[in-house]
């Protein structure tokens, strides 16, 4: 048996439920808990997370370490307890936990400690004729006063020449700094400075706000006048955004009026979320912006957490481990006893459903900043109307009579691609993808036939592959169909797309807002990126060519969503000085739903929405899971969920059916359904389960639909 004081329990990233012993060599010190240690793991090594020290193993053989990585914790005690309660809650192997909560390069090994700025400012005097390229980089410095080494490098200059001149002490490093800005802040209307005392008034203790404000009320500057104090007493801002192209302008907003701010989002190389990482949890970051993973962020002291458009289905992780980052800001504000912000002009159900129970509070902004007032809505009945690529005859005398009043004008549609379906006109032959039960996308730059499930390119047949005529034919309607039927309507106004397969890094979507917020006539045509926190102040018409479809969808939160897209894209008109004008295509024009939306906005929306959930016991009145199986044979994952539905008797599971999408990149997926009166019953089943060996074609996947956790 190894000695008592030799023993650490070790999490690897395995989907395993299970945690290992290991022996540490005599003479090795034994690692903290938290750090990170190198082990043999079957027939190779592994990178894991020491999470206890143990007196005692019931193992009369283990396996030595081979590295401790870290002389202290890397997961700090407060993300450790968060790990362990999202391994109860969401039922996921603790190893994988931990792996999801580091940054890519520290689950490599990678050494964590904080690069040395490589920023370089003049030092002391310097002049060499003999050294030409030495006195050319001093030159370029002395005029720049302070110049990061990749910005010396696309100059011209050489490292090379850098490091002579720091061997001479002619030049330093030198931290960088982002001074803040001497912009005023505008004055509070009084319905801001009501929430801003609101929230001031409980900084000290956990509570969660939901401030609840029409697109352009101001809640961003309600943000940062609750900072304020925050950052007054040497405390830390974790702010989350949904999208990484709302990060740069939220950054730039940040840092006008606090200075340095660090950024996390999944367009940063691996080194640069590392460093980012290092640098709040030793306190040098006071404001961290990021996307949903910046949930998991160390802080060495954080005060607050801001949670931005925090009805966005983006906060929910769908991979590996399925998380709700929203949901984890409030367990996290709980665990650390500060208080929790999250904002919205659509708020979830969830969120609202707390508010009814007395969980948050409610902070209302119902006028517009500034003076602007909210656009007016219209209803185009489709019914029996031509269109062109989409566009009604009707919409576009709209579109014509705002650009003829240098208006700008936001087109929205909430699909990728040329059309949504290649269709042979002869026999009815659709393009389908080989590895899923879906239609393929038909682009046409480049042109292919792409699956926006599993990412499978095909190029684009000349001739029916069933019948053999040349009668194929897109159906429907895509971003790049509707862009190039404006282009012909409207020759001679700029039309913008704004979607992911246009829009493809942070610099070509600056560009384009750049040249868009230039305040000439012009068309955007988008998906749900333009529908997110973008401020286009002279946006006067807003149309939205299908609101049919997710009303009509089969999953109960279909509506919820779209109710929210509409509201958030609706939003972009009429912010600044001119009225906006909000007109929506429709097949269904006396639909309920769509009806109560536009007469009484979303909270008339929320409030029957909601209504009907509690009524049905769907979430948030009721928690629900769902069980879903994968495999490449379609019975192994029947016979799976059948064994475990035996287990699950008491609560009357639904299924096993086929998943939505009943086969994705060459599997079949199926699925059970599970309701429950309160959370404690279903996790108590779930943790029972006892799930029977199964073969390695197939994986079980969890997903839980459960409202902000108790």
């Amino acid at each position: 048996m190894p000695d008592a004081e030799q023993i650490i329990e070790v999490a690897v990233p395995r989907p395993l439920h299970a945690v290992y012993d290991y022996h540490v060599p005599a003479g090795t010190p034994t690692p903290a808990v938290g750090a990170r240690v190198r082990v043999p793991f079957g027939r190779s090594e592994t990178v894991g997370i020491c999470t206890a020290h143990k007196h005692s193993s019931t193992h009369n053989k283990l396996k030595s370490i081979s590295q401790i990585l870290d002389a202290e914790a890397m997961v700090p005690p407060d993300l450790m307890a968060l790990a362990h309660w999202m391994n109860d809650y969401y039922h996921h192997p603790l190893g994988e936990v931990l792996a999801t909560l580091l940054p890519a390069a520290a689950r490599r090994g990678a050494a964590c400690q904080i690069d040395a700025p490589d920023y370089w400012t003049i030092a002391a005097p310097f002049a060499n004729a003999r050294a030409p390229a030495q006195t050319a980089l001093y030159a370029y410095i002395q005029k720049h006063a302070i110049c990061s080494g990749s910005d010396l490098v696309a100059a011209g200059h050489t490292r090379a020449s850098l490091r002579a001149l720091v061997k001479v002490g002619a030049i330093a490093r030198t931290e960088p700094t982002t001074p803040a800005g001497d912009e005023s802040p505008p004055v509070a209307t009084s319905a801001q400075q009501a929430a801003i005392d609101a929230v001031t008034s409980q900084l000290n203790s956990f509570n969660v706000s939901l401030l609840q404000g029409v697109t352009g009320s101001g809640k961003t500057e309600v943000y940062l006048r609750v900072m304020a104090p925050i950052l007054a007493r040497q405390q830390q801002v974790l702010v989350l955004v949904p999208e990484i192209a709302l990060t740069p302008q939220t950054l730039r907003r940040f840092q006008r009026r606090y200075g340095q701010v660090g950024m996390l989002h999944s367009n940063l190389t691996d080194h640069e979320r590392l460093q980012t990482w290092l640098k709040s949890a030793a306190g040098q970051m006071p404001i961290i912006i990021g996307t949903r993973s910046a949930v998991f962020t160390p802080f060495s002291n954080l005060g607050l957490i801001i949670v931005d458009e925090e009805h966005d289905s983006s906060y929910k992780q769908q991979e590996g481990l399925r998380y709700s980052a929203r949901d984890l800001t409030a367990k996290r504000a709980q665990q650390l006893n500060i208080p929790l912000v999250l904002g919205s002009a659509t708020p979830s159900l969830e969120s609202l459903y707390n508010v009814d129970r007395g969980r948050y509070r409610k902070l209302t902004l119902s006028q517009r900043a500034a003076g602007a007032q909210m656009p007016s809505y219209h209803l185009i009945d489709m019914r029996g109307q031509q269109h062109t690529d989409g566009l009604s005859i009707p919409l576009e005398h709209v579109i014509r009579r705002h650009l003829e009043k240098s208006g700008q004008v936001l087109i929205f549609l909430n699909r990728r691609g040329f059309a949504p379906a290649l269709l042979c006109a002869a026999c009815g032959w659709q393009a389908q993808c080989s590895d899923c039960d879906a239609r393929l996308t038909l682009h046409r730059h480049p042109t292919q036939l792409m699956c926006h499930h599993c990412g499978l390119r095909f190029p684009v047949p000349d001739v029916c592959e069933s019948c053999g005529q040349h009668s194929l034919m897109p159906v429907g309607m895509g971003t790049q169909r509707t862009e190039a039927g404006l282009q012909r309507l409207f020759a001679d106004v700029p039309v913008y797309r704004i979607d992911r397969d246009s829009a493809r890094s942070n610099r070509q979507l600056e560009e384009r807002f750049a040249r868009i917020n230039t305040g000439a006539p012009a068309i955007m045509v988008g998906t749900q990126m333009l529908a997110k926190g973008h401020h286009f102040p002279n946006v006067t018409l807003v149309a939205i060519l299908n609101a049919d479809a997710g009303f009509l969808s089969p999953d109960f939160r279909a509506p919820e969503r779209t109710a929210q897209l509409i509201i958030q894209v609706a939003g972009r008109a009429g912010r600044a000085e001119r009225p906006g004008e909000v007109w929506i295509q429709s097949y269904q024009p006396d639909n309920p739903t769509l009806v109560r939306l536009i007469e009484d906005g979303y909270p008339g929306f929320a409030e029957l929405e909601l209504a009907q959930r509690v009524q049905f016991g769907l979430p948030p009145a009721q928690p629900m899971a769902l069980i879903r199986a994968e495999s490449g044979v379609p019975d192994e994952a029947v016979l799976l969920l059948n064994q475990l539905k035996s287990q699950l008797a008491p609560l009357q599971p639904l299924g096993p059916v086929p998943a939505p999408l009943a086969r994705q990149a060459n599997r079949a997926r199926y699925q059970l359904m599970l309701v429950a009166p309160s959370r404690s019953i279903l996790h108590g089943h779930l943790r029972q389960l006892q799930p029977p060996k199964v073969p390695h074609t197939l994986r079980c996947l969890r997903l839980y639909c459960c409202s902000t956790p108790d």
